[in-house]
């Protein structure tokens, strides 16, 4: 549940109310008991993950993903490798049958 501030217009009260989304506003003042209370526009409050098991990697875009993989650099001598092998196999093959 959100913290609300509300000011009164005639008094200069300001104070803040912890209240549910769905609560209608608040028009009466406490201080003054006027009805010409106000709802002010807060700037919010950003989204915080507490706990372990929040990475900041967790949640990257797919377009994110696809640049890592592109920027990143490629092992040629494994390359070799695996070609080699893969063509000493095949010759091994060939040798037994």
């Amino acid at each position: 549940m959100p913290t609300y501030d509300y000011a009164c217009e005639a008094c200069s009260h300001e104070f803040e109310h912890f209240q549910s989304i769905t609560s209608p506003p608040l028009r009466k003042c406490p201080e003054c008991g006027e009805r010409k209370l106000k709802r002010l526009i807060g700037a919010g409050a950003g989204l915080i993950f507490k706990g372990s098991g929040f990475y900041i990697t967790d949640y990257r875009s797919e377009g994110y993903k696809e640049a890592a993989k592109k920027d990143a650099p490629k092992d040629k001598k494994k390359d070799k490798k695996e070609k080699s092998d893969s063509g000493a196999k095949s010759k091994r093959k060939e040798k037994a049958a």
